[in-house]
């Protein structure tokens, strides 16, 4: 039977598996935290799948949540073993294609100004990515 640094480790490379994911934690390592609103509007996900990929990188251990009313936001985790997944994860996020993360960051930067210009509507009111 595989000891805890392990089993912990193959969860953090399982949840690494999926693109939306590794796009949700290059935008962590570059943002520090997002509403599940924000992942939903700069990934052109619905809430559903925002929130479902969000729920298995927490189950990982590789992000933690907090509440602010109705909106969940989260963050690279710093507990645990969090250290070790965060050496993992900045190398991972180094060998993203620098296109894509610019693409991200271009999102990222056309979201966060639309919620600037529109303070108090719902994130959700985002058009999405064609």
């Amino acid at each position: 039977m595989p000891d805890e640094a392990v089993q912990q480790l193959s969860r953090t490379f399982k949840a690494l598996s999926d693109p939306t994911r590794l796009e949700i934690v290059a935008l962590l390592l570059r943002h520090g935290e997002l509403c599940v609103c924000d992942a939903e509007a700069i990934l052109g996900v619905t809430q559903s799948k925002a929130s479902r990929h969000l729920r298995y990188l927490h189950a990982a251990g590789i992000v933690e949540d907090r509440r602010d009313g109705l909106w969940v936001h989260y963050r690279l985790a710093e507990r645990g073993r969090a250290a070790e997944q965060r050496r993992l994860l900045r190398a991972v996020g180094r060998l993203l294609p620098d296109a894509r993360v610019a693409g991200l960051e271009a999102r990222y930067h056309a979201w966060m100004a639309a919620k600037q210009e529109a303070p108090g509507v719902s994130c959700r009111a985002a058009p999405r990515r064609a």
